[in-house]
This record gives structure tokens, sequence and C-alpha cells, in this order.
């Protein structure tokens, strides 16, 4: 599958390794690499200290710039050259449902289906999933700024609601990776692990690193 796969996703929850994972895989495929930029999120550090302010503003920033990207995408890019990207447009109401009030969110969903563009869908998607503990150490790891206010229980209700998420999506191939005992960001050998496991998936659904 992944042979064949020409636009794929990797994405989890804050700390779970998306980017650099994104990074490595259109490194070693020889593929495009398109990034999602929350730095340029003016409203980000802000909704870290207070969420309840800054989550509509925020989840706005963060849908005009995605959709923005993706179009960008849909217009120029050559479906015939690979892509490896670390976001998915279609959990982006996930934030938006776990921070905004009732009428902030009904606004959101107005601007999501209004704003949300016609993009090609993935050809595979590979989910990394992990604990809040994990996630939280390796956010404290890297020590970005605006993400030192980041408390336990959110990361926690976001793990829990990409775990939900994933356990319904079916739009695409779905790859999900059990970031707790593996780490293919970091460890040369997991990567490579793998690596070698998407090269010999062929189900639509698979699971890499799972005891159960």
């Amino acid at each position: 599958m992944l042979e064949k796969a020409r636009y794929i996703v990797v994405e989890g929850p804050i700390g779970a390794g998306k980017t650099t994972l994104a990074k490595r895989l259109a490194d070693r495929l020889n593929a495009e690499v398109q990034l999602e930029n929350p730095a340029a999120n003016a409203f980000l550090g802000r909704f870290y200290q207070n969420m309840e302010r800054w989550g509509l503003p925020t989840q706005i920033a963060f849908l005009f710039q995605r959709s923005e990207q993706l179009a960008r995408f849909a217009q120029e890019h050559d479906p015939h050259k690979r892509v490896v990207s670390d976001f998915l447009i279609d959990k982006d109401p996930l934030f938006a449902e776990l921070t905004l009030a009732e009428d902030e969110l009904q606004l959101y969903r107005q601007l999501y289906e209004r704003l949300k563009p016609t993009v090609r869908k993935p050809d595979l998607v590979i989910y990394l999933q992990a604990q809040a503990d994990t996630l939280i150490e390796r956010v404290r790891k890297r020590g970005v700024e605006s993400e030192r206010k980041i408390n336990e229980i959110y990361i926690q209700r976001v793990a829990e609601r990409y775990a939900t998420f994933f356990h319904h999506y079916d739009a695409a191939p779905l790859f999900i990776v059990n970031a707790e005992s593996l780490n293919p960001v970091d460890k040369d050998e997991d990567f490579e692990l793998l690596y070698s496991r998407l090269l010999a998936m062929r189900s639509y659904r698979e699971f890499f690193g799972y005891s159960a």
C-alpha cells in the first residue's frame, strides 16, 4: 500500500511526533512535505493560558491557515508527485468541540463548512497514538515557548478525542501506531521497523506495536 500511496498524512495529538515523522518519511520516500505552521497562529500562546477566552480566534485562525494551505495544494500540486503531510483537516472540528461554548461552536461549524476545501482523499493515514503522560513529557522536552502553559488535563482530553475520531475513521486506509512502545521519531531502529511494516501493509486498517 505504501508503494502506491501518493498522498500520505501523519496525524496524532500534540507531542506524538507527527511532524518529525512526516519529515523522516518524506525524506525516505523522496516526497514533498506539507506541514502546518502553528507558530504562525498569533493566538496560540494566549490560548494555552486561557482557553475559554482565546478558543474561538485560535480555532478560526487555524481553520483559515489549513484551508488555504489545502486549497493551494489542490490547485498547484502535481497529483503524480508524492507528498507527506502532518495534518488532516477532517479532524479540525475535534478541537473546536473540545474547547468552544455551544454558540461559538455553531459559528465555527458554519465557517468550517464554507471554508473546508474540496481536496483529494489521502491514500494512507498514519495515526500516532500515545497516553497523555507520554505526550506531556515530550511536549515539555521540546521546550516550545507557546506550549509551556499546556496542562495535562487538556492533553488527556485531546488524546481521548483523537482515539475516538480514529476509532470511527474510515475515509482512507489507516495505519495505527502505538507510540508508547515505539518511538519512530527518535529511534532509527523503530523507524526502520515502522517503514518495513508500512511496506507490508495490505489491510484497510492495521495496528503496529500493539500487544493485543
